[in-house]
């Protein structure tokens, strides 16, 4: 019996079969862009920890950041006693992420604590305690995040959920346009919003909005610009707080800071986590000075959050992505992905769509061209092939029909290329297209099955 086999017995023991395992690999180590498992195998990563590990694993500044915090203070809790790397943190992220005139900073755990803490603040300032999301949404897996989430297979047997949550259409124009021209769907869209506002939940009874600017297990779906403006407009008649879930599109991965940035909107209240700790649990919730403020004392916060540790490693992370301008990389990578997947969508009549912003680029898969016809088999067999192959990838979308690349932005160009071309190959094997002659080769020369 291997050792991979031997761990995963174990795992398959003492864990809740509750907890997701969503592909066979191990991990025993990593360095950039490559995983290596128990037995020595060797993985292209282009999960990235799903889209944690934007600077790449095992980054030298960030684990001495976090050697040496932890040698100095690992734990006091922010409430207790004042530390300063949570004040530093806060300071850059406001800096980084301006919310109005003045911005305030929280820091907590996880994306999924950050959406908690939002609505909360957004409902304290607002005096209201309406919330609308979206289909598509992923906010988390806590009670709220759950009730947020669109998926409902993250939230079988887990009711009853939160209350005074209303829910609409994402604009996904792709899955939805029914024939419309961009801005004939966008005026439906809104107009559908502002109806909702009239006969669903009342205007003055709405606290926040929260929306992902890109949706990331929704599918990588990018909202049209001219709906978050319009978005934008709506809130602001009506003194809704517009929240952004920026969590796994934040810290370069779209080839900016925050994905607002392209859409030239900017959101009251944002939520972040996911990479901006390099691998360690931090999460943030940043917004305009006077609706953080609208918070009382002692509503928000936790025994953990802005961990002292965690808070140096986000630091040494963010410098990283600074002096190793990710931000220019991610549009690189991006590039080259768009232009691989448009080649393949033009050989495979499965792939219905491409799309992405930045390096967060996704294929869907569908039948007969139709958006209402999913095909998650293929994408299953796909992405296990791959992993057969070397190469670790992710599914996304509510139907799990989409491929996602997530890949750390540290990645080599010959990596990105060999993770792209296994990719390619077994995407036209399991659709029946006809490849080269030639035999598949493994996509990294140390990897080997196990």
């Amino acid at each position: 019996m291997g050792v991979n086999k031997d761990l995963l017995d174990r795992r398959a023991a003492v864990t809740p079969r509750g907890v997701p395992r969503v592909t066979p690999a191990t991990a025993s180590h990593a360095r950039g862009a490559t995983l290596v498992d128990l037995e020595g195998n060797e993985y292209i990563d282009l999960a990235g920890g799903i889209g944690v590990m934007n600077a790449g694993h095992g980054q030298e500044r960030v684990v001495r950041a976090i050697s040496e915090q932890a040698e100095r203070l690992v734990h006091t809790c922010f409430h207790v006693a004042t530390y300063e790397p949570y004040v530093r943190l806060c300071e850059t992220l406001a800096d980084l992420f301006p919310h109005g005139e003045r911005t305030k900073v929280l820091l907590v755990n996880s994306g999924a604590e950050a959406v908690e803490n939002a609505v909360k603040i957004a409902r304290q300032a607002t005096g209201r305690s309406g919330v609308i999301c979206f289909t598509g949404a992923f906010h988390g897996r806590t009670l709220l995040g759950m009730s947020l989430t669109s998926k409902v297979g993250y939230k079988t047997g887990c009711g009853p959920f939160a209350p005074e949550v209303y829910r609409l259409p994402f604009p996904n124009f792709y899955g939805d346009g029914d024939g419309l021209t961009l801005d004939g769907f966008v005026d439906r869209e809104l107009n559908r919003l502002r109806k909702a506002l009239v006969n669903t939940v009342a205007a003055e009874h709405v606290a926040a909005i929260i929306i992902e600017p890109v949706q990331g297990e929704g599918g990588f779906v990018v909202a049209p610009p001219e709906y978050l403006t319009g978005l934008r407009k709506i809130c602001d008649k009506h003194g809704i707080v517009l929240i952004f879930d920026e969590v796994q599109t934040g810290f370069c991965r779209t080839g900016k800071w925050a994905a607002y940035e392209h859409f030239d909107v900017r959101p009251d209240v944002s939520t972040w986590a996911k990479s901006m700790g390099g691998g360690l649990p931090i999460a943030a919730v940043i917004g305009k000075a006077e609706i953080m403020d609208g918070a009382r004392p002692g509503t928000i916060g936790g025994t953990y959050g802005g961990n002292p540790v965690a808070c140096a490693a986000a630091l040494a992370t963010i410098e990283v992505m600074k002096d190793l301008n990710l931000n220019a990389r991610a549009t690189e990578i991006g590039r080259r992905c768009m232009e691989r997947f448009q080649q393949i969508k033009a050989r495979c009549p499965l792939v219905g769509d491409v799309r992405g912003l930045g390096a967060m680029v996704a294929l869907e898969f569908v039948h007969d061209g139709d958006p209402q016809r999913p095909a998650p088999k293929v994408v299953k067999e796909i992405l296990a092939r791959c992993i057969d192959r070397g190469v670790l990838a992710l599914s996304a979308g509510v139907h799990g029909n989409v491929i996602r690349i997530l890949s750390p932005l540290v990645i080599t160009d010959e990596q990105l290329e060999r993770g792209l071309d296994t990719l390619e190959e077994e995407i036209l094997r399991c659709t029946s297209v006809p490849a080269a002659a030639s035999p598949p080769k493994p996509a990294t020369a140390g990897h080997r099955s196990s």
